[in-house]
């Protein structure tokens, strides 16, 4: 409860007396005053009441002198006179620092660039290269298969070398291997590899798993943005999750220039790799089982090369035993192999042809 004279200059304020439809009607602020010694004397707004407002006069004449009484003066020599400020305040005043502190963190230096792989077949620079990229590898052992444990990185491996074999054999394309051994390579290390090598095609080997043990079949994905249907988005999100276009000088142009150059590209890019999805489907159907919808759409980020073509063929399910089976025996592989290999060999004839 605040002082009496603040409690007054309240009750003075708030209170009136007027007249609604012939009755007078009071209402005065709650409060409490001290009158004649009392501190009980009760004032209430809190509903109208019919009363005579003389009975209330006296009350109203004395709250109204006190409250004038205690009202500072508002104009005058107190009023230019400057507040004077509280000595605690005075002191809790931050001050400058008297030297500045930092906070040095080492972050170690840039990690080095994948060392590019080996080159194999032909010395010839003018046989196309393609590069190969088995899909997972050291601490991600990507699918594991609930019917012979076989790991996914492990399958993935001996699926590309025996691809590698099959194109060598050829002597008509030029082959690499992003890793030829137990390795963890990022995703964008894995088509950095391609580009670097300035490879004219780039096949990621993969073996999916699903819920349903009887999903089977191989599929071939190319690059897209918007996913062909959730399950190729809830692939592409998996896979992802593991973590000068051609020859074209984009620095020498603007930003609007540079970005229809790299969108003209990877059109081009892209229409490549759908042709040898088709073909790739179409050549190997015969040495393995496809899904009924083969080709599929997804934003895979290992296929993001603008200059390179690129797609991810989904070998089969190792969740299921059948394929499982087939993709663990040399004699499935092989059929992998000879499947990719004919597809390569017609897909850089139909592009030698064109030219």
């Amino acid at each position: 409860m605040g002082s009496p004279f603040t409690v007054a200059r309240m009750s003075c304020v708030a209170g009136a007396a007027f007249r609604i439809k012939g009755r007078r009607r009071c209402a005065i602020f709650h409060a409490r005053f001290n009158l004649a010694g009392r501190w009980n004397r009760v004032i209430s707004n809190k509903r109208w009441t019919n009363r005579h407002v003389g009975r209330h006069r006296r009350a109203m004449m004395l709250l109204a002198l006190i409250g004038l009484i205690a009202t500072p003066p508002t104009g005058g020599a107190a009023a230019d006179r400057p507040r004077a400020e509280h000595p605690v305040t005075l002191a809790f005043r931050a001050r400058r620092p008297a030297r500045r502190y930092s906070v040095t963190v080492p972050i170690g230096k840039p990690r080095p660039a994948v060392p590019l792989p080996r080159i194999e077949g032909p010395d010839d620079n003018r046989l196309p290269l393609v590069v190969i990229d088995a899909g997972h590898g050291g601490h991600d052992p990507g699918a594991i298969s609930p019917h012979n444990g076989r790991r996914e990185k492990d399958v993935t491996l001996a699926i590309a070398r025996a691809i590698r074999d099959e194109l060598l054999a050829s002597r008509r394309v030029r082959v690499a291997l992003t890793r030829d051994d137990d390795r963890f390579l990022v995703l964008e290390e894995r088509y950095g590899i391609a580009r670097r090598l300035k490879a004219d095609l780039f096949i990621s080997v993969h073996a999916d798993a699903a819920e349903n043990s009887e999903a089977h079949g191989a599929s071939v994905y190319t690059l897209s943005e918007v996913a062909s249907d959730r399950e190729a988005a809830r692939l592409a999100a998996r896979e992802n999750k593991a973590n000068i276009i051609n020859g074209v000088d984009l620095g020498a142009h603007g930003d609007a220039v540079s970005s229809i150059l790299i969108d003209l590209t990877q059109r081009e890019t892209m229409n490549a790799s759908a042709e040898f999805a088709r073909l790739l489907q179409r050549e190997a159907s015969d040495e393995m089982t496809f899904r009924t919808t083969a080709h599929r759409f997804a934003s895979f980020v290992v296929l993001k090369a603008p200059d390179t073509p690129s797609v991810l063929f989904e070998t089969g399910f190792l969740s299921n035993k059948g394929d499982a089976a087939f993709l663990a025996s040399a004699s499935g592989r092989k059929k992998v192999a000879r499947g990719v290999r004919e597809a390569v060999q017609i897909h850089f004839a139909r592009r030698l042809a064109a030219e």
